[in-house]
């Protein structure tokens, strides 16, 4: 037996289940966590439940009780929902659902995620990979379970899982204008394996029929290119700001500063008029398609 900070006692042979450590970095997030897991303790005394005895009831470890009551550890959905019907709760751990759902996700994530959130126009230039917006889930999967050192199986889903909820951005009225630009070889690169890759391609045909998005390619034999640096975005807001990152530039970190924003727009400009129009880019990513 262990002793946590109060005194009480626990088991040492608890089996911690599925959830995600709070990054110690992610002060607002933790703070969330925190905060839900103090109401789930608050909850399960009043219950007249140890520690061990709502792990009991649940199936889950007595040890990620203790954990996400000490905001250590972030709970998955079916946890709360389970918690809340066990001690009583009525619903009220169960509201706390969204708040959770928001922070399970990193810090930079969730950042990129409210500006995206927020733009009404967004220009994008990749060279590398599909665009995270432009993703399909299985390969999303395959890009972060190809990284070395290798993700755990956990993290992977957690990444998958807010890449996946960042493409809410298509569907939000007023639509914001999307425009990106890919790299020929992002197209050609069979990530993933064959079945992912022709899945993603066709992926990027139903996206770009959407009215308020434009996917280019950017051919290979261009004899010009303005995106030789990297990648880029820009994205703008209604009150008239905008934020830019360029690769390689400004130490690869966002700017609103109206001199770096006017090097990354002139950028993206010029990489939108060297590559394929909307209609000539699809009809490239067909032929690509086809060529499988």
């Amino acid at each position: 037996m262990s002793r946590v900070d109060d005194g009480t006692e626990r088991g040492n042979d608890a089996v911690d289940e599925p959830g995600w450590d709070v990054d110690p970095n992610d002060e607002s997030g933790a703070a969330v966590v925190a905060a839900v897991g103090r109401q789930i303790k608050t909850w399960r005394e009043a219950a007249g439940l140890r520690a061990g005895e709502l792990g009991a009831l649940l199936g889950y470890g007595e040890d990620l009780i203790y954990k996400v009551e000490g905001g250590s550890r972030i709970p998955r959905p079916e946890f709360i929902d389970a918690v809340d019907v066990a001690v009583g709760a009525e619903g009220k751990l169960a509201a706390m659902k969204p708040d959770i759902a928001e922070v399970r996700y990193p810090k930079k994530i969730r950042e990129l995620a409210k500006l995206e959130a927020a733009a009404v126009e967004l220009s994008a230039y990749g060279n590398h990979n599909i665009h995270g917006l432009l993703q399909t889930e299985e390969y999303a999967r395959a890009l972060f379970g190809m990284r070395r050192p290798a993700f755990s199986h956990d993290d992977v889903e957690r990444l998958v899982a807010a890449r996946m909820a960042r493409q809410s951005i298509f569907g939000r009225s007023p639509a914001p204008e999307l425009s990106f630009v890919q790299e020929e070889v992002t197209l050609r690169r069979h990530l993933g394996g064959r079945m992912v890759w022709r899945r993603q391609l066709e992926h990027l045909l139903e996206v770009s029929e959407l009215r308020h998005v434009e996917i280019q390619v950017m051919p290979t034999s261009r004899d010009e290119h303005a995106g030789m640096g990297g990648e880029m975005q820009v994205l703008k807001f209604k009150d008239g700001s905008a934020v830019g990152r360029s690769e390689g530039d400004f130490g690869s970190r966002p700017v609103s500063d109206p001199k770096h924003l006017r090097i990354v727009e002139l950028r993206c400009g010029i990489i939108r008029a060297q590559a394929l129009n909307p209609r000539e880019s699809r009809a490239f990513i067909e032929q690509v398609l086809g060529e499988t």
